[in-house]
């Protein structure tokens, strides 16, 4: 068994080799905080290769190596703590302590720059940390107190899938921005509509904000729908609903095609009728927390907010392995469209018995999905229905 795998295995320990005290808490504790330090640090050494510019006044902060250096001591002592607590093996407290103190030797809290900017292609390996500690420390927390699936553990099947798609939308942020504002540019180059664009521009924040809420979800439960409906495009969104648990991470499990063809529509009419600046990174940031929490594995019961917005229950029905649940609740904020359109389906006080599709046709691992719509299909395959009984930045 490699090395790898061998620490992958102590993540998923059995729940009696996880016990509190076990040290494999503070192990596990002990290997993210040392992952996250050498990122961090990889992004000081190299910021024109791993660093956002958006992210370069936070990078230059003198709060920032401040948090770096605690990080590092957290990583060392929590996986001090494995080493000596751990009974059933040190692999976690070793490579905890390796990792943080490989970031010490790059530079730790100290590095600065050495590598030049090569070309201004970037990754955002310091954007991916950001999002993993933000979401994270937001929603484990949650989902441990308030789980609908209480036996599910954090590390649960099919995470290193997850992570791995959430590590490379991160790193490709760049061109995953670019591709997306490309249709929305480009229609502004053949119509610039000035005087429609100032008017909206001009309108207070909280209207602008609303609009930009209700426009954007119109267009995203349309083309949501497409991809339930048109078989070929079903390949690509099939890879999003063959996640079987439910989560904060299962929503970054969306095919790369379709995270550009999703977004870049639904920038559409938020970018080329000139809302502001600031109506739109707030409905950008807002959208992100959005799409995690209704994904969450979370059991809140809201009997009457489940009206008029979207709630996990609403959206766990989306991802319901259940016939009752093709093809349904396609709305990513506002219900009302799926009961205006007829797709709207929540049973009273039920939750999906399981998640995923009929058969798990889709193949585990994100190359294999990756590759997944381009291979010839089964031609047994009457219609989108029948493959996948189950009906995302869905």
């Amino acid at each position: 068994m490699s090395l790898r795998t061998r620490l992958l295995s102590e993540f998923e320990a059995p729940e009696a080799l996880r016990r509190f005290g076990s040290g494999w808490l503070s192990g596990v504790i002990g290997v993210i905080l040392g992952l996250a330090s050498l990122a961090l640090v990889l992004s000081l050494l190299a910021p024109g290769t791993f660093s956002t510019p958006e992210l370069t006044a936070l990078r230059q902060g003198p709060g920032f190596r401040i948090i770096l250096n605690v990080l590092l001591v957290l990583a060392f002592t929590c996986s001090a703590l494995s080493l000596a607590l751990r009974r059933q093996g040190p692999l976690l407290g070793i490579a905890g302590v390796s990792l943080s103190l490989i970031a010490v030797l790059l530079g730790g809290s100290n590095a600065h720059s050495v590598v030049g900017d090569p070309s201004p292609a970037y990754f955002g390996l310091d954007f991916f940390v950001l999002r993993m500690a933000f979401t994270g420390i937001l929603f484990i927390p949650v989902e441990r107190l308030f789980a609908h699936r209480k036996e599910q553990p954090v590390f649960r099947t099919e995470w290193r899938e997850d992570l791995f798609y959430f590590l490379l939308s991160s790193m490709l942020v760049q061109i995953l921005t670019y591709l997306t504002f490309a249709p929305a540019r480009s229609i502004l180059a053949f119509a610039p509509l000035t005087e429609t664009r100032a008017w909206v521009s001009a309108l207070p924040f909280v209207v602008q904000f609303a609009v930009i809420m209700f426009l954007t979800d119109v267009v995203q439960y349309w083309v949501h729908r497409s991809f339930h409906r048109i078989p070929w495009l079903w390949n690509f969104h099939a890879v999003h609903h063959s996640a079987q648990s439910m989560d904060w991470m299962a929503g970054a499990r969306m095919h790369f095609f379709e995270i550009v063809a999703l977004r870049s529509l639904t920038v559409i009419p938020m970018f080329v009728l000139g809302f502001g600046a600031g109506p739109m990174n707030a409905y950008i940031f807002v959208v992100y927390l959005y799409a995690t929490f209704v994904h969450a594995n979370i059991g809140w019961k809201f009997p009457v907010i489940e009206k008029f917005f979207v709630t996990p229950r609403f959206h766990h029905w989306h991802h319901g392995i259940e016939k009752e649940a093709i093809d349904v609740n396609f709305a990513v904020h506002f219900p009302l469209l799926d009961k205006l359109f007829g797709t709207h389906h929540l049973p009273e006080n039920r939750w999906p018995e399981g998640y995923g599709i009929e058969g798990h046709p889709v193949e585990r691992g994100y190359w294999a999905q990756f590759m997944h719509p381009f291979r010839r299909k089964k031609p047994q395959q009457p219609d989108v229905a029948a493959e996948k009984q189950t009906p995302s930045e869905s």
